[in-house]
Order: C-alpha cells, then structure tokens, then sequence
C-alpha cells in the first residue's frame, strides 16, 4: 500500500452499476472514495502522481484510500500503469450482459451527443464513435490484459446479476476482497441510484452552457435555477433497441463471451441466449 494512495480499486465496466458499488462502499465507516473518478490511469495519467495523491487529501485519519474509475478496464494501457504505481493493489470488476451494457452506454453517448442516429450504423461501418460503446463490452480481452500484469487473486470479478440477485452478498465479498469488515448497514445496500431516464436540457441549450459548467454548478440547488431548468428540460428519446440490433449484437460478443465464461468459470449461456437481466431492470441502476 503506497501511502496516500488508493488501497484498492473498482475498474469497471462501464455502465455495469460501478456507481451502485462505489456508493455502498462510501457508506462503509473505514472507507472513503472521491465522489467523482478520478481516469488517472486512462485520462490523466501524464498530470503525474503528484497530482494524483491531491485527489485523496480530503480524506479522513484512518481511513483506507479507494477510487472507482470504470473506463480503467477498457483502456488499453490502465493495466500496465496501476502495476507500475500500485502494484499488488486489490481490484473490483463488475460486468454486464455486453449487449445490455452496449446499449445503456450507447444512449449516455447519445445523451450527450457523441454518437447519433441508429446504433447499427457503428456494428455495420465500425465508425470510430462506436468504438467505446461497442469494445467495452469485450471482457475477456480487457481481463487478459490486466491478468498479464497482476495476479488473478487481486481481480475479483463480479456479475450485474448478482447485484439484482444478492446484493448485500456482492457487497460483503466485495469488501472482504478489499480487506475491511463485511458487515454493512442495510439501509445503505437499499439505496438506489438511477439518472438514465431522467429529462435533461435539450443538447443545443446544453453545449452552450458547457464552457459556464464551473461557475453554475454550484448553483445547481439555487430553486429559481431549478424551476427555469424544470421548464426547458425534455425527456430523451433514444433510439430503440430493437430485436435485429440485439441479435447482431449478440453475435458481435459470442466469442468474447465464451472465453469469458473459461476466464472466470461461470456460466454465461444466458449473456448468449439473451436471458439476463435487461436494461430497464428497477431493482439497481447500471447508471456508470
């Protein structure tokens, strides 16, 4: 453990309810995590370490040191950097059936205008917007580049549906992974968090107030900012996912899923077969 660093991390995927499990463990009273993610090891990795330990001054005494950045997993040199800075450092996976994932993060893009249109359009010409959205989903390739850098037992990997199914137990073996006690109140494993549907500014409004972000954020509670937003906001309709895009989607991760299934010894057939949970289901939001 590198002192004023992380002690463990949640390396994603993305859109695969990462932000369900890093909320659970800043409930935990021997934990603390930045709320927002840091992408030191994917984004900003050349702003040095320095600049890193500044992101975890705030917190308490006594407490371990987390961060949960979900891209890290698909990012083709995170693995190699968090053995050079963390070696040995315990990691949590979770994942999702891909095409489910593919598509709630397809429509984050599209939220937000980086990709557009029918989401086929990037299966059939690979357009390079689609690229995010499309390669998260392969598992099996990502965890094959971290375990080339880190033992298999600092990788626990974990199920979206074992999230629906249990999720207190996730949470235990998570923290047991980690190295704290298991034992969490029930009122945090209750909670809930979900913005996938939640009506947003249309995205013309949205770009030009981009570059204001850092002055109105903290004005986002003012109740006159909240009413004016209230009356422009508009609900997103995203483009479907239809029966075709989910069998062509399907197809494009069968291979990845079936090394997957030998890489972590479980059985997946419904991540084939189109039997998992789907992307609307209530009980946990997949919502980063």
């Amino acid at each position: 453990m590198v002192e004023g660093l992380p002690s463990f991390l949640v390396i994603g995927a993305v859109k695969a309810a990462t932000t369900w499990i890093s909320h659970q463990l800043r409930c935990h009273p021997e934990l603390w995590l930045p709320d927002a993610e840091p992408h030191f090891f994917s984004d900003d990795y050349e702003r040095g370490l320095d600049h890193y330990r500044s992101l975890f001054a705030p917190a308490p005494a006594g407490r371990r040191i987390g961060e949960k950045s979900a891209d890290y997993l698909a990012h083709p040199e995170a693995a190699a950097r968090i053995a050079t800075v963390l070696p040995g450092v315990p990691m949590v996976v979770q994942l999702r059936d891909p095409v489910e994932r593919a598509y709630s993060d397809y429509c984050m893009l599209f939220r937000h205008g980086r990709v557009a249109g029918d989401p086929r359009r990037y299966l059939e010409k690979r357009d390079p917007a689609g690229k995010r959205f499309l390669d998260g989903g392969l598992y099996a390739q990502h965890l094959a580049r971290f375990h080339a850098h880190h033992a298999r037992d600092r990788i626990a990997v974990f199920l979206y549906e074992d999230v629906i199914e249990q999720p207190e137990g996730v949470i235990a073996r998570v923290c047991e992974h980690i190295g704290v006690d298991p034992h969490i109140e029930p009122a945090a494993v209750a909670s809930r968090r979900n913005d996938g549907a939640a009506a947003m500014l249309p995205l013309p409004v949205r770009r030009v107030l981009r570059p204001m972000r850092p002055l109105l954020d903290p004005l986002r509670s003012n109740p006159l900012l909240a009413r004016l937003r209230g009356t422009m906001a508009r609900p997103v309709r995203y483009p479907p996912l239809t029966v075709e895009l989910r069998a062509l989607l399907r197809d494009y991760y069968r291979d990845d899923v079936l090394q997957l299934e030998s890489m972590i010894g479980r059985d997946l057939s419904r991540w084939r077969t189109g039997a998992a949970a789907g992307a609307n289901d209530d009980r946990v939001t997949a919502a980063s």
